[in-house]
């Protein structure tokens, strides 16, 4: 039986910090989403990237696009990373539960690392997206393709993942103001991920 609890993801993400930036692929199947996210943005848009980690290869896929980013991570050892590698951008230490920045951004997303958070904590992000979206802003995010909890494996530690279902996401969204303007469970162009996509209409 797995350990793995969602209030131990910030400790395994710092402790194995050198083994993410290694390990993780640079080739960018994550492209297809990213772009549709992108089409949804105005020149030189602000981003806010939930999860940010190291910055490769979504972060820096967004800056060569001439996005301003601002990436929340609760390593620092993996900000120290995004610092030193894009010193011009802003990169902050903090949980995206409870995120209170007092700024809108055109564009937020949580790709890998939303679906970390218990099934409470999700629900409890969209008021966070709502607080943080410009009106019209874009939101992308991964989940589960169905409500429930798995457990993977970073470096030799089991990583807590969530999810609810479809349908609560949808409410969940249109609750807080987006509209569903994507949707894929388990894309097989996308490395079996399952991507939601949502734009600020109120």
């Amino acid at each position: 039986m797995t350990t793995a609890r969602p209030e131990d993801i910030a400790g395994i993400y710092e402790r194995k910090a050198r083994e993410f930036d290694t390990g993780r692929s640079r080739v960018l199947f994550e492209r297809a989403w990213l772009e549709r996210f992108a089409a949804l943005l105005p020149e030189n848009a602000a981003v806010l990237d939930l999860g940010c980690g190291h910055a490769e290869p979504i972060a820096s896929w967004l800056i060569a696009q001439g996005f301003s980013v601002t990436g929340v991570d609760t390593s620092p050892s993996l900000l120290a990373l995004c610092r030193q590698r894009f010193p011009d951008h802003h990169w902050i230490k903090g949980d995206m539960r409870g995120l209170a920045l007092e700024h809108r951004f055109n564009g937020i997303i949580a790709w890998d690392s939303f679906f970390h958070l218990s099934h409470d904590d999700q629900r409890a992000m969209f008021e966070v997206f709502r607080a943080h979206a410009a009106p019209g802003a874009a939101l992308m995010f991964t989940s589960g393709p169905e409500h429930g909890e798995a457990f993977g494996d970073h470096a030799g530690e089991a990583l807590y993942h969530a999810s609810l279902a479809p349908e609560e996401y949808r409410a969940l969204l249109s609750a807080a103001g987006f509209d569903v303007v994507g949707y894929t469970a388990n894309d097989a162009d996308c490395t079996s991920h399952t991507v939601w996509l949502a734009q600020r209409q109120r």
